[in-house]
């Protein structure tokens, strides 16, 4: 089984990074991480050259950040909320998902498998909804074929972080123990 992460923290030892950890204890298989901060991908310029053929001309992390994707088995999206929404780095990274788009809508050919697991993870503090992020996590994963399948949150840390929070920690730990199930029906 091989599951592949989306950071998208600045914080190594923040909340989401806590979660990534408490899953990542739990998972049995390949992990990989990807972390949005230092992943060296720059966003989508919509120059549309993946409408007439299958690719992306720009050549970065993502060339590397692709292979992971086309790789897993499952796919969590791992985030703290910024302004409603994901962190703009990983919304970067996932810009970048358009020429999956691109690929089925105008050549007609489907890149991704489906049959994937995907899962968002979620935190953060404040006053905000985090409806945006999800939202915006669930389609990125359907995009990479992995429909989003769990959701786990931890949206107080302004007053409990996610190292306190036992629902969340218990969670992530079902999330972690559910995509070692899928593994294990997949042999």
């Amino acid at each position: 089984m091989k599951t592949l992460i989306f950071n998208g923290s600045p914080r190594p030892d923040g909340n989401t990074s806590f979660l990534i950890d408490e899953l990542r204890s739990v998972l049995e298989g390949e992990t990989v991480v990807v972390n949005a901060y230092t992943a060296n991908v720059a966003p989508c310029i919509d120059c549309r050259e993946c409408w007439d053929s299958y690719g992306c001309i720009i050549h970065d992390g993502m060339d590397e950040i692709y292979g992971h994707i086309f790789a897993a088995d499952a796919i969590v999206i791992a985030s703290p909320v910024y302004n409603c929404e994901l962190t703009p780095p990983l919304l970067g990274i996932f810009s970048r998902l358009q020429s999956f788009y691109a690929a089925l809508r105008f050549l007609g050919v489907r890149l991704i498998p489906k049959g994937r697991f995907g899962a968002v993870v979620l935190t953060g503090g404040g006053d905000g909804s985090s409806a945006h992020a999800e939202s915006s996590a669930r389609m990125f994963l359907r995009h990479m074929g992995a429909p989003p399948q769990a959701l786990v949150t931890s949206l107080k840390t302004d007053s409990l972080l996610a190292c306190e929070d036992d629902r969340a920690i218990e969670d992530i730990r079902a999330l972690g123990r559910t995509i070692n199930e899928i593994g294990k029906t997949k042999q």
